[in-house]
C-alpha cells in the first residue's frame, strides 16, 4: 500500500515523524502549584534582567509566534509581541479579517498549517471550545491569550504583581464584580498558591463552577463582607467585549459592586487595588481608587510581558 493511503492516528507530516504531544496552557487549572511557582520565579528573574540590562535579548533560535486574535487588544498584543521578540523570535498577527478561523478554514486545518511554521500559537478567541480544538490539532504549544472562560496569562501577571508587593505570604484576595474569565483564572491560580479567595458578585453572575471546587475559594454577595481585611482588591469591567447588548441590564445590577474609597477603607491598611484594564472610571471603580496610592494597575500591566515571556520560554525549553 502507498504510504499516503495508510491509515494512522498521527497527523501526516510529509514524511517527517509526528511531534510528541506538546504542552498547552489553556487555563490556570492546567498548571500545578509547582508549575505556577516556576513561572513566577522565572518571571521575576527575567524582569530583574530586563530592568538592569535594557535592550539585551535572551539568545534563542529565530522562531515564529503565530498570534490569532479575534478580539481587540492593547496589553495582550504588545506584551506577547515584545516578549517573544526579546526571546529572539518574531511574530505574525492574524485577525479575524485575515483568516476567519472556523469559517474560511477549519480550526483543525489552521492548527496543522501553523504548526508547520510556528514554534508556538497564541490565541485570543471568543469561544473557549475553539481554543481547545485548536490545541487538539496543534503540534506546537498553544497559549490562551483570553477566551470567554479563561484568561490565564492575566492571572500570572496579577500574581507576579502581588508577590512583588507582599512576597509569598498567604493573603486574602477579594474579587468584586462580574465572575468572568479573569476571575476564573486568578481565583484558581491564587487558591493553588494557598491564598484565601473571596468571589463577590451579584446573584446570577457567579464565576465558573470549577473555580469553587478549589480549596480556599468562597462566594459571597456583599462587597463589604468580601473586602473586610483583604490585602488585594480586584475588579474588572461590568460589560466585557461581546456583552455590549447586555449593558442596560448589567449596569443597574452591578451598581452596588463599585470599588470606591469607602469600600477600600474596610480593606487591610496595606491593601492594593488591581484591575486588568481597560477600566471604566465611574462604573466598576472610582477615579480616586484606580488613580490613587493603593492602585498598582500599571505595574500589573507591565508584568503581562514578563509573566508571558517566562511562560513562553519555559514552554520553548520543555522545562515547565
Amino acid at each position: 500500500m502507498h504510504a499516503l493511503q495508510m491509515h494512522t492516528n498521527e497527523p501526516f507530516l510529509g514524511g517527517l515523524k509526528a511531534k510528541s504531544q506538546p504542552q498547552h496552557v489553556l487555563a490556570t487549572s492546567d498548571l500545578s502549584k509547582d508549575q505556577l511557582r516556576k513561572i513566577l520565579d522565572t518571571a521575576k528573574s527575567l524582569k530583574n534582567h530586563w530592568h538592569t540590562n535594557p535592550g539585551t535579548i535572551v539568545p534563542q533560535e529565530n522562531r515564529l509566534l503565530a498570534m490569532i486574535f479575534e478580539k481587540q487588544s492593547l496589553r495582550t498584543r504588545v506584551s506577547f509581541e515584545q516578549g517573544w521578540h526579546e526571546l529572539g523570535g518574531h511574530s505574525v498577527y492574524l485577525t479575524k479579517a485575515d483568516i476567519d478561523m472556523g469559517k474560511r478554514e477549519s480550526v483543525a486545518d489552521t492548527a496543522q498549517v501553523l504548526s508547520r511554521w510556528a514554534s508556538m500559537i497564541v490565541a485570543r478567541l471568543n469561544d473557549h471550545s475553539v481554543i481547545v480544538e485548536l490545541a487538539k490539532y496543534s503540534s506546537v504549544p498553544v497559549v490562551n491569550a483570553l477566551t470567554d472562560l479563561e484568561h490565564p496569562c492575566q492571572a500570572l501577571a496579577d500574581l507576579q504583581t502581588i508577590e512583588e508587593l507582599f512576597g509569598t505570604k498567604k493573603l486574602k484576595i477579594a474579587w468584586i464584580g462580574d465572575g468572568n474569565n479573569v476571575a476564573n483564572s486568578l481565583g484558581v491560580a491564587a487558591a493553588r498558591l494557598g491564598h484565601e479567595v473571596i468571589i463577590c458578585t451579584p446573584p446570577g453572575y457567579e464565576a465558573d463552577e470549577t473555580l469553587y471546587a478549589e480549596p480556599g475559594v468562597e462566594q459571597v454577595y456583599l462587597p463589604a463582607v468580601a473586602v473586610k481585611g483583604a490585602h488585594v482588591v480586584v475588579t474588572d469591567t461590568w460589560v466585557s467585549m461581546g456583552q455590549e447588548a447586555e449593558a442596560a441590564e448589567r449596569l443597574p445590577r452591578f451598581a452596588k459592586y463599585q470599588v470606591n474609597e469607602e469600600l477600600m477603607s474596610t480593606a487591610s491598611q496595606d491593601a492594593i487595588f488591581m484591575h486588568c484594564l481597560p477600566a471604566h472610571r465611574g462604573e466598576e471603580v472610582t477615579p480616586g481608587v484606580i488613580d490613587g496610592p493603593q492602585s498598582v494597575v500599571f505595574q500589573e500591566a507591565e508584568n503581562r510581558m514578563h509573566a508571558q515571556k517566562a511562560l513562553m520560554q519555559l514552554l520553548l525549553e520543555n522545562e515547565l
